[in-house]
């Protein structure tokens, strides 16, 4: 069945600070979907983005059996499936359930979980245990189906990729040790044992419930509202409470922090990374064999290049790595000449292969016309600017990321440095983007098409 959602909420670059949600949480999920103008959507959450062939053949299935047949990543490392009818919630639910990636259907959007994509991959630790438990803990616990869709978990191999994300829980991997942060806070916490951290971090996302939920009953009080309590539904972030740790009072969020710290472990001064540019795996070779990255443009893939990735892993290491910045990993080892024979394969079917490729670093919400919301089809522009890219011959690597958004809400836009050009009713606003900060804004014109292209790349450079 579909269950209308209300309007998301807008995701604007902002300063800081608490920020209570007017609204019900409308992430969607398997269970729920989303209408969008070229139909229902579904978020899938991928816990980690691991996937593994047979898991990937049936995502391709409800794809092509419920929607329009293309896969499409988020800036989590989950997929969405567009252009569902109205009548296939029950139908998709099944057929994931069978496939094993709807464990839970009380928590399937409480489900997210970033990790590393190249752990074990590069030298670094594998996070195979920690997400695995993680996903198993935050299953089992009533508590945490009260999780919005947007609170995030983190695991990071100690290269501080996911670190730098702005997850609600982090877990870090360092040496034989685990860190955990709450939130953006500069300060650590030294976890007893690497094996205690997952439930170190359960234990994290539901204090964050707790100073929710209180939030939201003291909100309720002052003004008059009666209140439920006692059952673990009660934990769920009311209208006026937050979502995720940001959203918290300051003071709430100092007392999370505080209380999460005395049972956790001794804290260490550890500023979270700032997120760079170059956090995303280079497409190629990774460690010459060991597996290869690929990125997707604009995040959308067509059946054949999703078949094609899903025969790659099965006939190497068996997994798919879907990644935060909207590419994919395909774990080896591989034997030298048939890395290189792969990724010749893949890019023949039009996947990201080498760093200088002018899609590298690009990125566009779904626009116009799959977003009624969108004022441009934002998508095709962003195609067109790399074209005006390639035929100049502007080789794109090192160059800041771009994000072409259809409104003012930005959804899925990249975190960092960033250049960010927004549809207006007039034209295109371009502005550099530097964590909270944003340069003055350069505005181009809806009739000067070239203008923009040029811009965009000036503002890249």
């Amino acid at each position: 069945m579909l269950a209308a959602m209300p309007d998301s909420a807008p995701s604007p670059v902002s300063a800081g600070g608490a920020s209570p949600r007017a609204g019900g949480d409308a992430c969607p999920g398997t269970l729920r979907l989303h209408r969008a103008d070229d139909g229902a959507l579904a978020r899938v959450r991928i816990p980690g983005g691991v996937l593994d062939p047979g898991r990937a053949d049936a995502l391709l299935v409800a794809a092509e059996r419920f929607g329009d047949g293309e896969l499409h990543l988020t800036s989590r490392g989950n997929v969405q499936l567009r252009g569902l009818g109205t009548e296939c919630g029950g139908g998709l639910a099944a057929l994931l359930t069978d496939a094993g990636l709807l464990p839970s259907a009380a928590h399937e959007r409480a489900r997210n979980i970033v990790a590393s994509p190249l752990a074990g991959l590069d030298g670094s630790p594998s996070l195979a245990g920690w997400l695995a438990e993680l996903d198993r803990l935050v299953c089992g616990s009533p508590a945490a189906a009260a999780l919005s869709g947007r609170f995030l978990f983190a695991l990071d191999a100690g290269g501080g990729d996911v670190d730098a994300l702005g997850a609600d829980v982090t877990l870090i991997a360092e040496g034989p040790d685990a860190l955990l942060r709450i939130g953006a806070e500069d300060e650590v916490f030294r976890l007893p044992s690497s094996d205690a951290a997952p439930r170190a971090a359960l234990r994290a996302a539901e204090a964050f419930l707790r100073a929710a939920h209180g939030t939201a009953a003291a909100a309720s009080q002052d003004s008059g509202s009666p209140q439920d309590s006692g059952a673990s539904r009660d934990l769920a972030p009311q209208h006026s409470a937050a979502w995720r740790v940001k959203d918290l009072p300051d003071d709430v969020r100092t007392e999370l922090v505080r209380s999460i710290g005395a049972t956790a472990g001794p804290a260490v001064h550890r500023p979270r990374p700032r997120p760079r540019k170059a956090a995303a795996p280079a497409p190629g070779p990774v460690g010459a064999t060991a597996a290869v990255s690929v990125g997707v443009p604009l995040g959308r893939l067509t059946p054949a290049q999703w078949r094609l990735l899903t025969e790659t892993a099965r006939r190497y290491g068996g997994e798919l790595r879907l990644t935060p910045w909207r590419g994919i990993v395909v774990p080896g080892p591989f034997p030298r000449q048939e890395a290189a024979e792969a990724l010749r394969a893949l890019a023949g079917a039009g996947l990201i292969t080498t760093a200088d490729s002018p899609w590298t670093g690009v990125g566009a919400c779904i626009g116009h016309p799959g977003c009624a919301k969108s004022l441009a089809d934002v998508r095709a522009e962003a195609g067109a600017a790399v074209a005006a890219e390639a035929g100049a011959a502007v080789g794109p690597s090192g160059r800041l990321p771009v994000y072409w958004s259809g409104c003012e809400r930005r959804c899925g836009h990249p975190h960092g440095e960033w250049i960010d050009v927004v549809a207006t009713p007039d034209g295109h606003r371009i502005s550099h983007v530097r964590g909270e900060r944003r340069e003055p804004p350069t505005t181009v014109r809806n009739d000067d098409p070239a203008r923009l292209a040029a811009a965009v790349a000036d503002a890249r450079a």
